[in-house]
């Protein structure tokens, strides 16, 4: 039976490692055989793959090391398609593909809003030009939403309608189930003040100071608290944020949990605070839990998934007061969270693995 393979760096907490797990459970339900291949085989999403998948580790540490490894795996394994994720990753795919000299279909997903995303790292400056060179060798490309597929034909130079358009496999069965599991944590007992949520690698990226600031305004009016889920490099900073704010004590930060969807389940609002973004999943995760959601305006996403404040509220970038008025004005209107519920079923893993199926031509 053909092969599909998978190639992704690691399995650190983000969204697209979570969008590969996602897709991995969905494809395995139509019983074709998968290979997830890992330039690193390291991560806390490592044990949520399902034992059904073949999880080869090229050892590579980096990315652009894992190239010459990826390609003699392409020619020994020679799978009928492979789908990678994210813009270095796939630059690295299409090399590898090259040199295996291999009929492999390969489909390239970028996640993330070309233009306005940044980097620290080095390569940063690199990968938009290897992109350009590389990705019309690709059989196909997907962007995980239309803003992120313009954006990406745009900067790239390519004709519209090159990019596919493919949402997240986000909501599935074990979410919904996962969303009822008992949440033992005194913040959310009976009786308790309003809880605001967010879930996101503390990075520039996602921009949580703007959100604390937010929260200290909101502070200054009413009792609440905010819970931020994840790690990062930030984490040292906005600590220091909270102490500066003094609202330390209505601030925690536990890390990465397993099941974030307990908390979104149970917190009176869940917050986005990103400057950019692809396809933000933990937006509509928190949404098919059944909780309010309010996000920034940012390129690319939030728009696309609320459809233009239809689901939720939309507030500028960067904007702490924007986004505390928000806050403020979720718990004072009741929202009709069945209405959440329906529009994040939009975002289904089915939905998503169906097209996925079409475009690696697996009938």
């Amino acid at each position: 039976m053909r092969r599909i393979a998978f190639f992704i760096p690691n399995l650190h907490g983000g969204g697209a490692e979570r969008v590969a797990v996602n897709l991995l459970k969905g494809m395995l339900e139509k019983d074709i055989p998968l290979d997830l291949v890992l330039a690193s085989a390291e991560g806390p999403y490592l044990n949520q793959v399902p034992e059904q998948v073949r999880v080869v580790n090229l050892a590579a540490g980096r990315v652009l090391n894992a190239m010459l490894p990826l390609s003699n795996y392409l020619r020994q394994n020679k799978p009928s398609a492979l789908l990678s994720q994210l813009g270095h990753a796939n630059v690295v795919a299409a090399l590898a593909k090259k040199l295996a000299g291999t009929k492999t279909r390969l489909v390239l997903v970028e996640h993330n809003t070309l233009s306005v995303s940044q980097s620290k790292l080095l390569r940063a400056r690199f990968v938009p030009a290897f992109m350009k060179l590389l990705y019309p060798s690709a059989e196909a490309i997907v962007a995980v939403s239309q803003a992120v597929a313009r954006d990406l034909e745009s900067e790239l130079g390519f004709e519209k309608g090159k990019v596919n358009t493919i949402y997240n496999p986000v909501v599935d069965q074990e979410l919904i189930t996962k969303a009822k599991t008992p949440l033992d944590h005194p913040w959310f007992k009976k009786g308790a003040p309003p809880v605001f949520l967010a879930v996101g690698r503390l990075t520039k990226q996602k921009d949580f100071s703007t959100l604390i600031t937010a929260f200290a305004l909101l502070r200054k009016q009413l009792l609440a608290r905010l819970l931020i889920l994840g790690e990062g490099e930030s984490r040292t900073e906005l600590e220091a944020m909270t102490k500066t704010l003094e609202i330390a004590e209505d601030v925690s930060m536990p890390g990465f949990v397993e099941n974030p969807y307990a908390y979104m389940s149970r917190a009176s609002a869940f917050v986005l605070s990103s400057r950019w973004e692809g396809l933000p999943t933990v937006l509509i995760e928190a949404m098919a839990c059944g909780c309010p959601v309010i996000a920034t305006d940012c390129p690319s996403g939030p728009r696309e998934i609320l459809e233009a404040g239809k689901y939720g509220h939309l507030v500028s970038v960067g904007d702490p007061v924007a986004l505390s008025v928000a806050m403020s004005q979720v718990l004072e209107s009741p929202v009709n969270c069945d209405l959440l519920v329906q529009r994040a079923m939009y975002f289904s893993t089915e939905r998503a693995v169906s097209e996925y199926m079409t475009l690696l031509e697996y009938r």
